[in-house]
């Protein structure tokens, strides 16, 4: 066995030496690690005579505590010497004039997705996802679209490559698949919204290929049309930030809603701008319906023990009627100018007793 002094007295005098904590860290290994020397002669005393270790063990032992001790101090000194280095580097002028407000704000489509978090959260629900690629069957067969529908087809819909043997994924059409996805994991009441992006074949003015989608979905006992009069007609007017609202129904039809209607809101336009509430003009803002009895059975639900109404929002429509925005295509196109003009401070938090575009 190597002289213990001698090996101590060398290790010491290299921790004392050390500049960096790299070099005190591949010390450390060299002398404590698995292979290192004190670790390897501490392995020997397995082989020594019981004299032998009664002589060597504590003398190791008292080398180890000692390297570990002087290797944790050197530790010490060295961050502390760093951290002084940064402080005398990182001072701030504050004499000096502010920086510029940075560039970077919320973009309003993410703006809008909070305020409905915080409309529906207020209201009991919540929030659910789901994958933006999905089967034929959560996405058109459960959802009560017949064979033949239109929104099976490419015109409206993009395909993947089918796998061997298999049906072709599609992007998601509309977050509806979220709802039967919940439905088949959870025992009602089930009360969710279910926010994200939704792809159909179709770019212009005031659609593109994706877009951002928000539905609802309640699942109870005794639901009706009047309850989901009542929680839309209370959005309209927590989202627009208005006292009251005129608002209509019209019979519609949706595969997987009966019955379907769409919802109508009075609005007037004044110049470039539009306010929802009142006015002498119809808008189309929503469709909704009462969940399908098909759906429900297909989520393994029984309809004549529960019902449940449906409705899906465009987030990104929403955000236009409410800041102004007369195209949908500068939404995807990252113009920082856009983005300034258009944008809201990141910092801010929606809700509905505070505000939500404060």
């Amino acid at each position: 066995m190597a002289d213990i002094e001698t090996l101590g007295t060398d290790v010491l005098s290299a921790i004392a030496a050390v500049e960096d904590l790299g070099t005190l860290d591949e010390i450390r290994i060299a002398e404590l690690g698995k292979k290192g020397r004190i670790s390897g002669l501490m392995k020997q005393l397995g082989g020594m005579t019981p004299d032998q270790r009664q002589e060597m063990g504590p003398r190791l032992n008292a080398l180890k505590t000692e390297v570990s001790k002087a290797i944790e101090r050197r530790k010490m000194a060295l961050e502390e010497a760093a951290l002084d280095a940064r402080l005398a580097n990182e001072r701030t002028d504050l004499s000096l004039p502010p920086l510029p407000e940075p560039v970077g704000a919320l973009h309003p489509v993410m703006q809008v997705f909070e305020e409905l978090a915080a409309i529906f959260g207020d209201m009991g629900f919540s929030v659910a996802e789901g994958p933006d690629i999905e089967d034929d069957w959560h996405n058109f067969t459960a959802l009560n679209f017949p064979e033949g529908h239109p929104a099976r087809e490419t015109h409206d819909t993009f395909f993947f490559h089918p796998q061997l043997g298999d049906t072709p994924k599609v992007l998601r059409t509309h977050t509806s698949p979220v709802q039967i996805r919940t439905m088949m994991a959870q025992t009602p009441p089930i009360r969710i919204i279910a926010p994200g992006r939704v792809y159909r074949n179709d770019w212009d003015a005031t659609h593109t290929p994706m877009f951002h989608q928000i539905e609802g979905l309640v699942i109870e006992k005794g639901v009706h049309m009047g309850h989901l009069k009542g929680c839309l007609i209370d959005f309209v007017k927590a989202f627009f930030e208005i006292d009251d609202v005129e608002a209509r129904f019209r019979p519609h039809f949706f595969p997987f809603t009966e019955p379907s209607a769409e919802m109508d809101v009075k609005f007037t336009r004044k110049g470039d701008s539009i306010q929802v509430g009142s006015g002498d003009s119809w808008m189309e803002i929503l469709g909704s319906g009462m969940v399908h009895p098909n759906v429900l059975r297909n989520c393994g639900i029984d309809p004549n023990e529960y019902q449940g109404f449906a409705f899906g929002l465009g987030v990104d429509r929403l955000a236009m009627l409410k800041y102004g925005m007369p195209d949908l295509r500068p939404y995807f196109e990252a113009d920082a100018v856009w983005t300034r003009h258009y944008g809201f401070k990141p910092w801010t938090t929606p809700s509905v007793s505070g505000g939500l575009s404060e």
